[in-house]
């Protein structure tokens, strides 16, 4: 009889409406086609590129969504501490001094999966009281692997450096490490040696169409001058990006990882909320 498998599908950050709106529209074909059980999303730019509100988690929450993750933005509302509080599908860098869960186990089926999510340090803006992220996600990887073997990790970091570190950190402890934070899907989706899956960044949900998710020129002026002028949200080329990491649901092994992309239809909605 084969062993029993999850199939968990990780997204990186989601940008402004146009990300939802990819999440909405994407998210369903994604499930049938490969046959997923459970589905994480960074939404840490999910409104307005910058933060995360009730609101839109609301809304997220409501297309299928399993649980959300953030990172360095996740207190940009002063209102989202509120929620952070009131709700436990999004989690908030476990290493971080601030309203919320930073790991937590969440029904899959039959199944548990555990989920912690963490900032680095290095280039990272550090506006609340912080542990060190390895240490902080060895102990919270060690505690709900108490209840399930199957455990996720969001690293959100902008070296490469310190989220493959922390991948080797949690090697044969995890199920899988995932880096977030740079909005670039990077092509280095592996299985390490003791059965951690692994890739350094999931990508960007969100437009492509311009750079890291805002509008192009606005960004290039950024560049070339010393403008600072608002930089909207681009709009075109939408498009989930992230991972599949196929999980040994009773050793919490990965047996498989690949790359994950879906192209949606462009948009000329308002880029706001």
């Amino acid at each position: 009889m084969s062993e029993p498998t999850l199939r968990i599908l990780c997204l990186g950050d989601l940008v402004g409406r146009p990300g939802r709106r990819a999440v909405r529209e994407g998210l369903p074909v994604a499930r049938r086609e490969q046959r997923l059980d459970f589905t994480l999303v960074n939404v840490e730019n999910a409104t307005n590129g910058a933060g995360i509100r009730a609101k839109e988690g609301i809304e997220l929450l409501s297309y299928g969504v399993d649980v959300m993750t953030s990172g360095d933005h996740a207190l940009d509302f002063p209102e989202t501490g509120q929620y952070l509080a009131a709700e436990p599908r999004l989690l908030r860098p476990v290493n971080y001094d601030m309203p919320g869960l930073g790991a937590h186990v969440y029904p899959c089926g039959e199944h548990l999966v555990g989920v912690v999510n963490v900032a680095g340090h290095v280039f990272m803006r550090e506006r609340c009281k912080v542990r060190n992220a390895f240490h902080a996600a060895l102990e919270a990887v060690n505690e709900l692997r108490k209840r399930t073997p199957v455990v996720l990790v969001d690293m959100h970091g902008e070296a490469t450096s310190e989220k493959i570190a922390m991948g080797w950190h949690l090697d044969g402890l995890a199920s899988a490490v995932f880096g977030t934070h740079t909005h670039v899907q990077t092509a280095d989706v592996q299985v390490l040696p003791r059965g951690t899956g692994y890739i350094t960044d999931l990508g960007m949900t969100g437009p492509h169409y311009g750079v890291i998710g805002r509008e192009m020129q606005a960004v290039l002026r950024r560049f070339t001058s010393d403008a600072r002028e608002h930089m909207k949200v681009a709009r075109e080329w939408n498009r989930l990006t992230g991972a599949i990491f196929e999980i040994n649901a009773r050793t919490g092994r990965c047996v498989g990882a690949g790359l994950f992309r879906h192209q949606v239809a462009s948009t000329t909605e308002p880029d706001t909320e």
